[in-house]
């Protein structure tokens, strides 16, 4: 589409949603044992995403120009390695901001799986756990990403007598960020 007819759709009122701002938060392959989770630091059963797996270009603040905050988040988990047995699985993405209130942080999830496959689905910035505990201006500075089972939220999966129903797997986690009113688009 030309710019021109850009300028006339937005003067005619097109609906915003049309053209989706979007931005990828991070795209992650990794294989996660139980020695993993035992060893990871600062907290067991984390995978952390910092530094140059997550995107540098990400804005500092969500709220403007572009309203990220109101948006929602485009979660695809591919499973690519997963123990026979169907236990449910989920990982816990937890934003860590520069600055945060409350608790200091908040998290989404991949929902439950139970077998190697594709999953994907939208999730409202709004609408996850302690979500108002981050302060959306000042920008996220790392994900941290946690395996779980289906107890709740403390269900960390290394904890388990039976863990090896959990480890070792092999995801792809990919977050796309999308703007308030606009809907995702999947890369072409």
């Amino acid at each position: 589409m030309n710019k021109i007819c850009v300028l006339i759709l937005a003067a005619c009122g097109a609906p915003t949603g049309l053209f989706a701002e979007q931005f990828v938060l991070f795209d992650v392959t990794f294989t996660y044992s139980k020695q993993d989770a035992d060893n990871s630091t600062p907290s067991k059963s984390h995978y952390y995403v910092r530094g140059e797996t997550l995107n540098s270009e990400r804005p500092r603040d969500w709220t403007a120009p572009v309203d990220y905050r109101n948006g929602t988040v485009h979660i695809r988990t591919e499973v690519l390695e997963k123990p026979a047995g169907g236990e449910k699985t989920t990982w816990s993405l937890c934003y860590i901001p520069n600055r945060g209130q409350g608790n200091g942080y908040g998290c989404t999830s991949t929902g439950f799986y139970t077998e190697k496959g594709v999953y994907e689905q939208d999730v409202s910035m709004k609408a996850f756990w302690q979500n108002e505990g981050i302060v959306w201006t000042e920008g996220i500075k790392q994900m941290d990403l946690v395996i779980k089972d289906a107890s709740g939220g403390g269900g960390h999966a290394h904890k388990r007598a039976d863990h090896e129903k959990f480890f070792p797997t092999k995801v792809r986690i990919t977050m796309t960020q999308v703007s308030a009113g606009a809907k995702y688009q999947a890369a072409q």
